[in-house]
């Protein structure tokens, strides 16, 4: 087994098998998306990469354990994932301020990030920490809760929560970054690498408790082992792009001792 809390210069292919079988509890994959002219993002066929991923992510996911596999609306289809795992939800990330504009097609707006669980259900959704603010009038939300579908039958759960509600598949409230953004750890890394931290911690807290593994096949500049440290989760990084290692744990020796402690 691979040590955690470390971020590994390698190729996530020829690190992947030397992780033990059914030992990771949360896999948030931000791999290559097949559609731009970067060396790293040129695959021939992004449905049968994604499938190979599949097919080995299963093997090392604990039963219940979730993968988020991010990419564009094409990014599983035509492929047969269900002898591996169970497709959730495929989670819209809208990002409307895009300054691209299509001539001959409409300009693409969001982002899929693909939900899956091993097993039949999950093991962990922690919903209250994910919640988002009520955006429903107060009036028309109690007129909602009045109908008879919801005071006497199956929808009594959901009912108002003062905490908030469930944030739905399609997000449009985390923004993407831009050259000003604080936590920018590079300009190479923007947009096509670089996710913003808000995003990643929403999929963690979701999907893993405290002192859980979470895997990260392509870990870039280190946003999501830096999330993991923050929020006390053990982490193992892979990313083979030698300069973004090196701004990765950069940025994981700014998170503070404090969250390396909770870990040892």
């Amino acid at each position: 087994m691979l040590a955690v809390n470390r971020i590994y210069h390698a190729d996530a292919f020829d690190l992947l098998p030397e992780i033990d079988d059914e030992s990771i509890d949360l896999i948030i994959c931000d791999g290559p998306y097949g559609v731009t002219t970067n060396k790293w993002d040129k695959i021939d066929d992004i449905q049968a990469f994604n499938l190979k991923l599949i097919e080995i992510f299963a093997a090392k996911m604990k039963d219940g354990a979730a993968l988020y596999m991010f990419g564009k609306s094409d990014c599983i289809d035509f492929i047969d994932y269900r002898p591996f795992l169970k497709l959730c939800s495929r989670i819209i990330w809208f990002q409307p301020s895009r300054l691209a504009q299509g001539r001959i097609n409409y300009t693409n707006n969001y982002d899929v990030i693909c939900y899956f669980v091993k097993g039949k259900r999950p093991k962990t959704f922690n919903l209250d920490a994910i919640r988002v603010d009520q955006l429903v009038e107060l009036e028309h939300r109690l007129r909602c809760e009045r109908v008879p579908s919801v005071v006497n039958g199956r929808f009594g759960k959901t009912k108002f929560n003062e905490r908030g509600k469930n944030p739905g598949d399609v997000w449009g409230d985390i923004k993407q970054l831009t050259y000003k953004s604080k936590e920018l750890a590079s300009r190479e890394a923007l947009n096509t690498i670089q996710k913003p931290e808000k995003l990643i911690e929403r999929l963690v807290k979701a999907s893993s408790v405290e002192r859980d593994l979470v895997l990260d096949p392509f870990a870039g500049v280190g946003t999501c082992p830096v999330v993991c440290r923050r929020l006390g989760r053990r982490f193992i990084g892979i990313e083979k792009d030698k300069a973004f290692v090196e701004a990765a744990n950069a940025r994981l020796v700014d998170v503070g001792r404090d969250a390396t402690e909770r870990l040892l």
